[in-house]
């Protein structure tokens, strides 16, 4: 059986067919595709914040992108240009902090870097053109900026990476504070575009998209990881 990969979806107004703004768990098929193209049975896991039970029926879990987290889960208030989806926040902060405690194999992308930095005690910056002074990681709405990472060597993105620095990224806010985390990857203006928990088995984030392009090298990484949580999982109940 193929590793089962739980997706954190998005819940946006959508419209399709007869159907106009109705609230929709959704996430794009891009991140379905990386995952079956890694080898990954993909989930997608609507905001539910009553419990974590459904960890126990995946073997690994991606933290997708979206909106920004609400700043008062890190201290701060909310700036103008901030726009939080609350249920979101408080189901995948859940299902990230079980995920880490249980050693699941966890890979957060853009805004799933930043969940997991908020998770361990992180904080971030609500508006990076104003630290930067550019829009170079979100130059238009909907088109992707191009930059260059330095990532740390010996670090597991740098493995996965190889020689390949230049990635796509589309965001607005950005890890400050990379809290209990270990920052493994920077673009040459300073910004942190991966962490990484050394301690556990596969806990990795980066603020590119990787599932754009169908990555293997990252997916693959996860859905490795992934069929070894099930086998020691599996080997524990009997």
């Amino acid at each position: 059986m193929r590793p089962v990969i739980g997706i954190t979806t998005y819940v946006e107004p959508a419209t399709w067919g007869v159907w106009h703004d109705l609230p929709t768990a959704l996430i794009p098929q891009d991140y379905v595709a990386a995952v079956t193209a890694a080898g990954g049975r993909a989930v997608l896991l609507p905001p539910d914040d009553l419990d974590a039970d459904v960890l126990g029926v995946l073997d690994g879990l991606l933290l997708s992108g979206g909106a920004d987290l609400e700043p008062e889960l890190y201290g701060q208030s909310p700036q103008p240009l901030t726009v939080t989806r609350p249920e979101r926040d408080a189901a995948e902060l859940l299902l990230a902090r079980t995920a880490l405690g249980r050693d699941m194999p966890v890979l957060g992308v853009c805004r799933g870097m930043q969940l997991l930095t908020v998770a361990a005690g992180g904080t971030l910056h609500q508006h990076i053109p104003d630290v930067l002074g550019h829009e170079g990681h979100r130059p238009a709405p909907a088109v992707y900026g191009h930059q260059e990472v330095v990532f740390t060597t010996g670090s597991r993105i740098a493995a996965l990476m190889g020689e390949d620095r230049r990635v796509q990224c589309y965001h607005h806010q950005g890890v400050a504070d990379a809290g209990s985390l270990t920052v493994t990857g920077r673009t040459e203006d300073g910004l942190v575009e991966a962490v990484e928990e050394p301690s556990r088995t596969f806990v990795l984030g980066v603020q590119w998209h990787p599932e754009v392009v169908r990555d293997k090298r990252l997916f693959g990484a996860l859905v490795a990881a992934a069929r070894e949580y099930g086998s020691r999982r599996s080997g524990s109940q009997h």
